[in-house]
């Protein structure tokens, strides 16, 4: 017990060292269990977040490709433009699988666990699953703000709820305005490689 709190407090006392996310779930018998590892299981919760520093990587040096058949059959499925479903995946993730943000958001397209239930995703870290999960919930966000980008982005980004508070408009928060931004920076540039 006194090992995991020392462990708990240590993490926390030196925020610029790398380490994974710590989980936590209290069993039937009232026995708190911590993990590291990405959890299978539904009991789990986080209780740090990853603090690993990301490393932005300008897009001339990235156009990862390895997800384009989930992307195109998704999106052809759902209705949306793939360069879009592609651009929020390397906005959100940069296209790795595992990413969890400091706010639970999961996997490629950092779904939400409330967005993965009602996404129908079981395995927010499985691509598969969240690219079909993200690619419908953006599909749902466009015939709700009737395809303005800009408005899907944000509710993507802050929630729906979010956008409606603010009369229809983006919400003045940084991080969703940076957010829409950076998608699209990208979804331009997929589309411009895309034609060339």
């Amino acid at each position: 017990m006194y090992l995991k709190l020392f462990i708990i407090v240590f993490l926390y006392l030196f925020p610029f060292t790398a380490y994974p996310a710590i989980y936590s779930y209290v069993d039937e018998r009232g026995v708190q269990h911590f993990t590291n590892l990405i959890p299978a299981g539904k009991k789990y919760t986080i209780i740090i977040p990853n603090k690993t520093k990301r490393i932005i990587v300008p897009y001339s040096s990235v156009n990862n490709t390895h997800y384009d058949k989930l992307i195109y059959t998704h999106s052809n499925n759902h209705g949306v433009d793939p360069f879009l479903v592609k651009a929020v995946v390397k906005a959100e993730s940069n296209f790795d699988p595992y990413a969890v943000s400091y706010k639970g958001a999961q996997g490629l397209m950092q779904l939400m666990p409330d967005t993965a239930r009602l996404m129908r995703v079981n395995d927010p870290f499985d691509p598969d699953e969240n690219i079909r999960g993200g690619t419908g919930y953006l599909k749902l966000l466009e015939e709700v703000f009737n395809g303005n980008l800009e408005l899907m982005l944000a509710a993507y980004n802050a929630g729906p709820q979010r956008v409606f508070e603010n009369n229809m408009k983006v919400p003045p928060i940084g991080e969703t305005k940076d957010f829409i931004k950076r998608v699209k920076f990208y979804y331009q540039k997929f589309k411009k490689t895309n034609e060339g």
